[in-house]
């Protein structure tokens, strides 16, 4: 095959060249074949690795699959650390140089197992090991938080083993949909322990325009590194913004009491080079969603936990002084732009305490559908849809939100249906628990399921964290989802007309065309 004489291929993320796979030198994401081809080589150690069953190990084995997300670490090294630290664990003796193991890794291209396996069975274990290094990334959140869960420890190690082992296409299947309910528990842990740590997040304006002064952007979904550098640079004359995934930060009491942490700059992760080259301060990523750094801010770009790029520094353990001292160095802000917000967090808690008013404004006729438009944003042609989209929801229904795709329209005046917001953000990706919830407390006020509700749900997906998700509604027996902006190029055929079938899962179409199937 021509793919097998290639350096590499890659198709997990929904910008993969050519909507099919990424080869030869470099992906789309920037990631280089020598990368691509070590996180191959840790992916097999990790199944090998489970496959001597051993003990659940919190940490390792979940952090070693979120470092293979998309945009989260770009360096070959420290790819080639952990396949050394997953090795030790086997035991098994790795070549001794970096050449060796990329010589190694070039064995566990995902197109020798499509030649040995067939496409079914090889996209079959594509997609279930793609939803562990969703479910594997708000795992690591969550422990970042003190949380672990023996539960979804074991579910990691087992499925890595079946994929291992080359179980049959039936089990596998009945492993994806269980690992959309393992995904279900690590969001919830996560939300228990954010609302346990920072209080419950309640609606909150949230200012998108600059505030004179030093400046520090965060970027990516960590909470906790976030308050860190709340703490550090308290009094230190330094304002710090939220970017991308951070916005939801806002909402949390525990957060937004720091009023230093003065509003949100910028939009989703696709529009980052822009962005910072034109942010007059130093910038912390620290979660994945990093782009290739311009040279134009590399000395101010710091990246911290599994992020990794080549050229960015590194802080650990959330010693944050280097961003300090880089954000001093910069110009800041030299005045206020003109005042706009926006308003954030409308978890589940903020919908239940207005549930009754909702629910009254359904039977009343004042409402008369809600459409979830969610998931992550990206920079292919064709997401303008999701703008027209909301722009297109007609006045008596509501929009729910969450994920860097509300940046698509979130800034936009949406106006409000007796009181009620016509525009609800929920929250980060990982928040699409909270949406569920909502879900449900809405299903229980009609006396019926999810499925029955005035309720459409029109995800766009980028990376693995949006398939852990994907996966989680389907186990919940969601059905009529609409996907895109294109459908992932690992699906097979038989696995798209299975999830057809049993979900009525499909593509988008046009704006005009879904909302009027919605509401027919």
């Amino acid at each position: 095959m021509e793919e097998m004489k290639s350096e590499m291929f890659c198709f997990q993320c929904e910008q993969t060249s050519g909507g099919t796979g990424c080869k030869l030198r470099a992906g789309v994401c920037g990631k280089s074949h020598e990368c691509a081809t070590m996180q191959d080589l840790l992916l097999e150690l990790l199944k090998e690795w489970a496959a001597k069953r051993p003990a659940p190990e919190p940490g390792l084995m979940a952090d070693a699959l979120f470092a293979t997300v998309t945009n989260v670490d770009f360096d070959t090294e420290k790819i080639a650390e952990l396949c050394r630290r997953v090795a030790a664990k086997i035991p098994r003796e790795l070549p001794a140089d970096t050449a060796g193991l990329l010589e190694l890794g070039r064995e566990y291209k995902f197109t020798r197992r499509l030649q040995e396996l067939g496409e079914d069975a090889a996209k079959l274990g594509e997609l279930l090991l793609y939803g562990l290094k969703g479910m594997a990334a708000y795992y690591h959140h969550a422990r970042r938080l003190g949380a672990s869960d023996a539960k979804i420890d074991a579910f990691l190690a087992r499925a890595l083993r079946a994929l291992a082992e080359r179980v049959p296409a039936e089990e596998l299947v009945g492993l994806i949909l269980e690992c959309g309910s393992v995904n279900y528990l690590a969001m919830q842990l996560l939300n228990e322990h954010h609302i346990a740590r920072f209080g419950k997040p309640e609606p909150t304006e949230v200012r998108v325009t600059p505030v004179a002064g030093k400046a520090i952007l965060v970027s990516g979904h960590d909470l906790d590194d976030l308050e860190q550098l709340l703490i550090q640079t308290e009094g230190r004359g330094i304002n710090v913004y939220t970017h991308g995934e951070m916005l939801p930060a806002h909402g949390y009491p525990g957060l937004k009491k720091y009023k230093h942490l003065v509003g949100n700059y910028g939009g989703a992760w696709q529009d980052q080079q822009k962005e910072f080259d034109l942010f007059p301060g130093a910038i912390l990523m620290t979660t994945n969603c990093i782009q290739k750094p311009r040279p134009t801010y590399m000395d101010r770009i710091f990246t911290t936990g599994l992020v990794e790029y080549p050229g960015a520094r590194h802080v650990k353990n959330g010693e944050f002084g280097p961003v300090i001292e880089a954000a001093l160095m910069q110009p800041g802000f030299p005045a206020d732009g003109p005042e706009k917000k926006i308003m954030v967090g409308f978890g589940h808690d903020a919908v239940a305490s207005v549930a009754e008013t909702v629910a009254g404004a359904v039977k009343a006729g004042k409402i008369r559908h809600f459409f979830l438009i969610g998931g992550c944003d990206g920079a292919k042609p064709g997401r303008n849809y999701y703008t027209e989209l909301a722009e297109k929801v007609p006045q008596d229904c509501v929009i729910l939100t969450l994920a860097c795709g509300k940046y698509r329209f979130n800034k936009l005046e949406f106006g409000d249906i007796g009181g009620i917001p016509r525009l609800l953000d929920v929250g980060q990706c990982n928040d699409a628990y909270s949406a569920v919830r909502i879900a449900s407390m809405l299903a229980a006020a009609f006396h019926c399921s999810i499925n029955d509700l005035p309720l459409t749900i029109i995800l766009s997906w980028y990376e693995q964290k949006a398939v852990a998700v994907l996966l989680t509604l389907l186990s919940l027996g969601v059905k009529n989802i609409k996907l895109g902006p294109s459908l992932p190029a690992f699906v097979s055929p038989a696995t798209l007309r299975l999830l057809v079938e049993k979900f009525n899962i499909g593509p988008v179409t046009t704006p005009d065309e879904d909302i009027a199937a919605a509401l027919k």
